[in-house]
């Protein structure tokens, strides 16, 4: 499954665990991970959920291959697939969400963190949001919260040019909390989790709902909106040309289009 899950002292645990593939997503992982969330919704023992990954990788985004193989469907249906679960399960997730980036954080591994209300990363980790060289839109409503965060300007190079930015630059436009040695994040990450243990929970929920609830509805549009393009793309020449020349180990020539 590559998805390890683990509920101690208060907290749950997700760990993305497949190192030999860069902790590429497929969409049983998805699957697990949604499922984990929900779990972890509904456990009163749990107080607060952590997700993290491996050294040196949290993850380096959706696996092509498995991907291209079961694409989401179009239109409407689209929402139901493994890949939406997880997002709508990390959005409405109503207890802290923490995540300790524990390397590399690619695609929706940076987008999936616009979502959690506590990003510890490490000093080694590189993040990015390389759509557009897909052939791809933005997703997880990071069209929107991008710009929200870092202004029109910046929110350009990390979304239209695909940019990498760095752990310090995640911190200074919002994104995390705090850059923290490679071999303390995940710690630093579960203390952060385990201090609900001593806060009421009804109030860090309620609290949470508070925070999170002005901008909810635009988020679930965005959401919608993203992933119609989004499904649609993925069919198209230009990803097309974008996943074989990634197969073919290649740069992919969009001269044609």
């Amino acid at each position: 499954m590559s998805i390890k899950t683990a509920t101690l002292a208060g907290v749950a645990t997700i760990e993305i665990a497949r190192p030999e593939k860069k902790n590429a997503l497929t969409i049983a992982m998805y699957e697990a991970m949604a499922a984990a969330l929900e779990a972890a919704a509904a456990d009163n023992a749990v107080r607060a959920v952590l997700i993290t990954g491996q050294p040196g990788i949290f993850t380096s985004g959706n696996d092509i291959e498995d991907f291209m193989a079961r694409p989401p469907a179009e239109g409407p249906d689209a929402m139901e697939s493994p890949v939406f679960r997880f997002m709508r399960a990390l959005l409405n997730c109503d207890k802290p969400v923490v995540a300790a980036v524990t390397g590399a954080a690619i695609g929706i591994g940076t987008t999936m963190l616009l979502h959690c209300d506590f990003v510890y990363v490490s000093d080694e980790a590189r993040l990015a949001m390389p759509f557009t060289g897909l052939g791809l839109v933005p997703e997880f409503a990071s069209s929107l919260l991008v710009p929200q965060l870092m202004g029109q300007a910046r929110a350009a190079e990390k979304l239209l040019l695909g940019d990498a930015f760095t752990p310090e630059q995640a911190v200074e436009c919002g994104i995390a909390n705090a850059v923290l040695p490679a071999g303390e994040v995940v710690a630093h990450a579960r203390r952060v989790a385990e201090r609900f243990n001593a806060l009421p929970p009804g109030a860090v929920r309620e609290s949470k709902q508070l925070l999170r609830g002005p901008t909810r509805a635009a988020v679930l549009e965005a959401m919608r909106t993203e992933g119609e393009r989004f499904t649609r793309r993925l069919r198209s020449p230009e990803a097309m040309e974008a996943f074989q020349a990634f197969f073919q180990k290649r740069k992919p020539d969009f001269s044609q289009f």
